[in-house]
């Protein structure tokens, strides 16, 4: 049901809008507001971009054209004094903000509720070394691996692992500073530049599964623990090939009946571990010539993926999101598009 103690929401767009990055989250922003606009939730939106539609002044109470850092969010909460803060509209910039917010102390001095998926499911799919221990409560594989925080514990896991190895980044935007490497001089250079660019100064080194297939599942949960699949996505490429510079088809056209069903109980497996309220995207690799499969990440948030799992499904994941976010359950919503169904129904997609 609906938490009533609700009143007046705060919600963090995803910044300003570069060629190529945040522009999808204009779709989970506009919906995530209508969604609250039904329920008589004060909305007050945070976001710099003039030019989309979530900054449109009829769909929030009150908009703030402003930068979405520490900063300007807290005065913005110290003015408007809402009840709740929903932080997985604005990709990657909104969880991070989310994040500081919460170890700074600020959402507990102002008394504001995080609507939707806990900071501490947030900090697990972010912390490499979190994650791994959710993975493995999961019993869902993941790359042989190692976060480090500085270059020379760094240079010891490379050493000890070879040659090729993957880098990531903690707390980054769109795969910022990751990369394969496959010699020291590589290494080296990926490695300091992926330590500085992270947010808590932290790298994951992994073995690499470059060249197998990357498959993502779109997956929504509610706080009674009931889960669906909306879909399944196949990239064109292999990992290795960065997702947003590759072409994505869905539903998946190379899986097997069975590759598909293990890694859909998968899927299930890890939002249910990690406790995610709303959606999220999971991202595997599979070895092309058995089932061999690995977690590469989870975004705890709605994503570029999400926007176009929507689209391709007629599922509204921000909306549906949006309203779990508040309280509901997955049981007592419907599905918009199709107008009979619940929300809780799987959408069949034909050929």
């Amino acid at each position: 049901m609906l938490d009533t103690s609700i009143k007046k929401a705060l919600v963090l767009g995803s910044g300003g809008i570069r060629i190529g990055q945040a522009g999808e989250f204009d779709y989970s922003g506009s919906q995530v507001l209508k969604a609250l606009q039904e329920e008589n939730i004060e909305t007050i939106l945070i976001n710099p971009n003039i030019a989309t539609i979530q900054t449109d002044p009829e769909l929030s109470t009150r908009v703030y054209l402003l930068p979405i850092n520490i900063k300007y969010v807290e005065e913005v909460i110290k003015k408007e004094k809402p009840d709740g803060i929903l932080l997985s509209f604005g990709g990657q910039t909104a969880l991070n903000v989310g994040v500081e917010l919460s170890e700074l102390g600020i959402l507990e001095k102002y008394n504001v509720k995080v609507l939707g998926t806990p900071i501490g499911t947030i900090q697990a799919t972010e912390d490499r070394d979190l994650f791994i221990k959710k993975m493995i409560n999961a019993n869902a594989k993941v790359c042989r691996s190692k976060a480090v925080n500085s270059f020379p514990e760094a240079l010891n896991v490379a050493k000890t692992f070879g040659f090729p190895l993957m880098i990531r980044v903690a707390y980054t935007l769109g795969g910022r500073g990751s990369g394969i490497v496959k010699n020291i001089k590589e290494f080296e250079k990926i490695a300091r530049k992926g330590l500085a660019q992270s947010r808590i100064n932290q790298i994951l080194i992994e073995e690499s599964v470059w060249g197998w297939k990357e498959i993502e599942y779109e997956v929504v949960r509610d706080s009674a623990n009931n889960c669906f699949i909306n879909c399944n996505m196949e990239n064109f490429d292999p990992v290795g090939i960065h997702t947003g510079e590759s072409i994505v088809v869905s539903p998946s056209q190379t899986l097997t009946n069975e590759e598909y069903h293990m890694l859909r109980s998968a899927s299930i497996r890890i939002i249910r571990s990690l406790g995610i309220i709303g959606e999220c995207n999971i991202q595997y690799a599979l070895h092309p010539y058995s089932k061999e499969f690995r977690v590469i990440e989870v975004n705890a948030r709605l994503s570029r993926s999400s926007a176009l799992a929507s689209k391709a499904t007629g599922y509204p994941l921000a909306y549906i999101a949006a309203k779990l976010a508040v309280g509901y359950n997955l049981p007592e919503l419907k599905n918009k598009i199709t107008g009979v169904t619940s929300a809780c129904f799987e959408p069949a997609l034909d050929y």
